[in-house]
């Protein structure tokens, strides 16, 4: 079964340095019939206007990625980690027991734009962590890149969840087939360009969500760039 979450569905906030889209509740958006899919909890769309960010504040017991579009996300934690996120990049966060951290925006002129993804662990009390990794262009380009496993590896991100995240870009007749367990759920999120899943036409922000299926299909992309997700039932 496939379901589309269109991307005006989803909820909105405005706080004028910051617009972000909700996927699934979150903060002051509340939606009982999309508290998340499966493991993963939380997919925001965040622009953060220059000069602006989040100030600290703490996170516990969440894997949580970064993904960034456009601009660049700054990075600061109580783990000692100072760094700056680029597009292509991808950076992990183990809240574990309690981890506190801001993000801003230092790009002059230039918003920036990321994906903030949640997704629960499988394991609670680890020690807090902190990974990032840079993925070119061309290991995206006409296929599926993993990019974030419970097994992590060169190139790959690692997470305490059961949960596998891939990310890739396609145009005109490249295409991909991902086999996933029909008693897994998925969840393919177009961050932009056009896309067709299991023959259903995608728009930049919509999203399928999958179960009982064993086979994700990914063709008709139109600039393209999709993360597809492999998550626990």
């Amino acid at each position: 079964m496939l379901t589309i979450r269109p991307s005006n569905e989803r909820g909105l906030a405005d706080h004028g340095w910051l617009k972000s889209r909700h996927s699934f509740s979150f903060a002051d958006y509340y939606d009982p019939r999309h508290m998340g899919w499966g493991n993963l909890r939380v997919i925001n769309e965040d622009r953060i206007a220059p000069g602006t960010g989040f100030g600290t504040h703490g996170h516990r017991d969440m894997e949580i990625i970064s993904y960034v579009l456009s601009g660049n996300l700054a990075h600061k934690d109580s783990m000692g980690n100072v760094k700056g996120i680029p597009p292509g990049d991808v950076q992990r966060m183990s809240a574990g027991t309690g981890v506190r951290h801001s993000e801003f925006n230092h790009a002059e002129g230039q918003t920036t734009h990321f994906l903030q993804i949640w997704i629960e662990p499988n394991e609670v009390g680890v020690p807090p962590g902190y990974e990032q990794i840079t993925v070119p262009e061309d290991l995206k380009r006409g296929r599926l890149r993993l990019v974030a496993s419970p097994e992590g590896g060169e190139g790959v991100v690692s997470i305490h969840a059961d949960a596998r995240m891939y990310a890739g870009l396609f145009n005109g007749a490249e295409h991909a087939d991902l086999r996933i367990d029909p008693a897994r759920k998925a969840y393919v999120h177009l961050v932009r360009g056009e896309l067709k899943v299991n023959g259903t036409a995608l728009k930049e922000g919509d999203a399928a969500l999958l179960k009982d299926e064993s086979d994700i299909q990914l063709t008709d992309g139109k600039d393209a760039e999709v993360l597809v997700f492999d998550l626990q039932a």
